[in-house]
């Protein structure tokens, strides 16, 4: 059975299924790991939640995200999610984002699964 979250991207209540985000995590999966210890040209994001952005030992982030002051939360990951290169100039990850709130809520619920 799919888990299901309540998780509100823009103030609204959605009921996310991790079992879909784990799905939607495919494309994710190409530069991260959802093992720990396991860097890809991405860091790990095993244990992602709650964890401060650019911190993970063992993954060489650039400057601008060792920079970006935020520690990773469903909601701080939904604005990052929606436009990565826009949000932290400088980034390593050349992704455009995830345009479908939904979509990113999924992930998130996924992400949440990663402990």
């Amino acid at each position: 059975a799919a888990a299901l979250l309540v998780f509100a991207p823009v103030g609204a209540a959605r009921a996310a299924d991790a079992e879909a985000g784990k799905k939607a995590f495919a494309k994710c999966a190409v530069c991260h790991s959802m093992e720990a210890g396991v860097t890809r040209g991405g860091p790990s994001l095993f244990g992602v939640i709650g964890r401060k952005a650019g911190t993970l030992a063992g993954y060489n982030y650039s400057s601008a995200m060792k920079a970006y002051d935020v520690t990773w939360t469903p909601e701080t990951l939904n604005t990052y999610l929606e436009a990565p290169m826009q949000l932290v100039k400088g980034t390593k990850m050349t992704f455009p984002g995830v345009k479908d709130a939904t979509e990113r809520a999924n992930i998130i619920a996924y992400l949440e699964t990663l402990k």
